[in-house]
């Protein structure tokens, strides 16, 4: 009973402001409705059949996510892990450079996109400006009006502002691996590899696993990026899942269009991260 009073203010809040929309946006999947009829028509499954066989932007922006995704449990948290284990050697400055390269994460992400739309102007940006100072003009070009690279220049100011986020976590990880066990090792013979693999990496094994969850939810959900540098294009080159639910949502006027997205977006993060963390806790399990 003590446990359920301590839990009820914040098990009321998730609810209102969590489970009920949730709920709503698989109620709303199922109806037409512009937003502004009194009420919405039942039309049953006729949203996700023309979603996924009238719409061709769908498929662009589900392979889009697909490459976003990839892509995001790659780089940001193995960039994250080195600038990790390289800041928690006792350097100089090391709180200092802390703060600089967490600093991006508390950096709203509409600023981040203006800032590097900016940066990638083809005619004025600081990334053509630095290629022509370094001898490189030939990889100059409009980093968000080619197609073939607008997808990638985007992930790239996502990962920019999203590689701290991994890098605190890493950190605060790897304070819990024994000083005691790398002194033992380190006694026994074993060089600075073996510790690595065989004390480091067993003890950052729950944090990693942390990692790698946060680090795909948020990039399946990604949004305010695209946003605030593309919309989505060019030619929907840069279309993700979540951007297009918005889209058909509040630009299209179609919400049980753009909650049939959501919803499959949901499923999609449900069916990769529900058996990521059984493989990662019989693994654990395994190890102890």
């Amino acid at each position: 009973m003590q446990g359920l009073i301590l839990l009820g203010p914040a098990m009321v809040v998730y609810g209102v402001f969590a489970v009920l929309p949730t709920l709503d946006v698989f109620r709303l999947s199922v109806m037409r409705w512009d937003g502004l009829a009194p009420s919405a028509t039942f039309v049953g499954f006729d949203n996700y059949r023309a979603i996924l066989s009238d719409d061709p932007v769908f498929w662009l922006a589900f392979g889009n996510t697909l490459i976003w995704t990839a892509l995001s449990v790659v780089f940001p948290p193995a960039i994250g892990f080195a600038l990790a284990l390289g800041l928690n050697q006792q350097i100089i400055g090391r709180n200092i450079l802390r703060a600089v390269f967490y600093m991006p994460v508390i950096i709203a992400s509409i600023a981040v996109a203006t800032m590097w739309r900016w940066m990638y102007d083809p005619f004025f940006g600081v990334v053509n400006a630095v290629l022509t100072a370094v001898g490189l003009d030939g990889l100059i070009q409009d980093w968000l009006g080619d197609r073939s690279v607008a997808l990638y220049a985007v992930f790239v100011a996502y990962a920019w502002q999203n590689v701290g986020v991994s890098m605190v976590l890493f950190l605060a990880g790897l304070q819990t691996v024994s000083p005691t066990l790398v002194e033992a090792a380190r006694m026994d013979g074993a060089k600075r590899v073996q510790i690595f693999r065989h004390v480091t990496l067993p003890a950052l094994r729950s944090t990693i696993t942390v990692v790698l969850i946060l680090t795909l939810i948020n990039s399946l959900k990604a949004f305010d990026i695209v946003y605030g540098m593309t919309h989505g294009g060019p030619a929907q080159s840069t279309q993700l899942m979540a951007f297009w639910a918005f889209w058909q949502s509040l630009q299209l006027h179609d919400f049980g269009r753009g909650s049939a997205i959501a919803v499959i977006l949901l499923l999609m993060t449900v069916v990769v991260v529900i058996p990521y963390l059984h493989w990662a806790q019989k693994r654990e399990d395994a190890a102890q």
